[in-house]
């Protein structure tokens, strides 16, 4: 059995003084891989759990160093364009070592739990004074499920408040056994029909919605609904979200998350491809209606968040 001090996680990035990831100025660590694959994703990069290159085409001079580093022969040019064959690419990240225009990457790396907590702990004063802490997110943490343990039991060792961020795509029990050690859940309802959230995302949401009213009973949760335009941003969607989220033991209060365009970029730089579908940020005004309407029609607790 890998002890916690030998445990490695992969992670994508890591944020600091995050303000739209729970209370208070935190610290957000991104950890890779995710069982949906959201048509509106603004993190694609975070589908795969494993590190995966990327290209920014529009940085890259044709020097041709790249293919001259490469082991597995994996990258050629023609007269204008360099390709990658990523069947054969292994990831040893050479090819981004020596190119001198910085259009290469590897996302993701290996990080040990206590790399990450090294990190988590620059920040504690900030924490401290605005009532923050660190916030995992993804992806899907719970992917990575003793990893994530591992962090969250260091955190509570260091009285730093936690929060995970999930799409509620689990197994309950797991689910329920990372309750246990996390403060916080940020829970997305992405829509309440089951066929359009299959449509849209990969996956159907009985699972989803069954965590959630799960961990409502017995945790602090903020559902959050990611608002994308033609897709859920419908009176009939939303009052029947709400709806449910009535239903709940313990209602939860509600953040509506603006759309963010940010994946339409990222996906041309992946090795993977996927369908994003190009939306818009919803209407300020709009958004305020969804709020009176949670609050004055339904009696819920709700803010515009990001």
């Amino acid at each position: 059995m890998i002890s916690h001090k030998d445990l490695k996680g992969v992670v994508f990035d890591i944020k600091r003084y995050a303000i739209h990831d729970g209370p208070g100025i935190r610290t957000t660590v991104f950890l890779k891989g995710c069982p949906l694959s959201c048509q509106w994703c603004h993190n694609p990069e975070s589908i795969l759990p494993q590190p995966e290159p990327a290209i920014r085409f529009s940085r890259c001079t044709l020097c041709g160093r790249c293919i001259e580093v490469c082991p597995e022969n994996a990258i050629s040019k023609n007269e204008d364009h360099v390709r990658t064959d990523f069947d054969k690419c292994i990831r040893c990240g050479k090819c981004v070592e020596v190119c001198p225009a910085s259009a290469r990457e590897i996302i993701g790396k290996e990080m040990s739990a206590e790399e990450v907590m090294a990190e988590v702990r620059r920040d504690i004063l900030f924490y401290d004074e605005s009532g923050g802490g660190v916030t995992f997110s993804g992806g899907e943490p719970l992917m990575q499920s003793e990893f994530l343990t591992a962090i969250l039991e260091k955190c509570r060792n260091d009285n730093i408040h936690t929060a995970v961020d999930t799409t509620c795509y689990a197994d309950e029990s797991l689910v329920l056994e990372i309750a246990e050690k996390a403060d916080l859940f940020l829970c997305d309802i992405k829509h309440i029909d089951p066929k359009k959230h299959l449509q849209f995302t990969g996956v159907d949401n009985k699972l989803i919605l069954s965590n959630i009213k799960k961990l409502s009973e017995t945790a602090e949760v903020i559902i959050r609904i990611p608002v994308i335009p033609g897709f859920n941003d419908d009176i009939d969607n939303l009052k029947a979200t709400a709806e449910w989220i009535c239903g709940l033991e313990k209602p939860c209060p509600v953040n509506f998350l603006p759309y963010n365009s940010g994946g339409t970029e990222k996906v041309k730089r992946l090795a993977h491809k996927m369908r994003i579908i190009v939306s818009k940020r919803p209407d300020d005004g709009q958004l305020r209606k969804s709020v009176e309407l949670y609050e004055n029609q339904f009696g819920l607790k709700a803010i515009i968040d990001g």
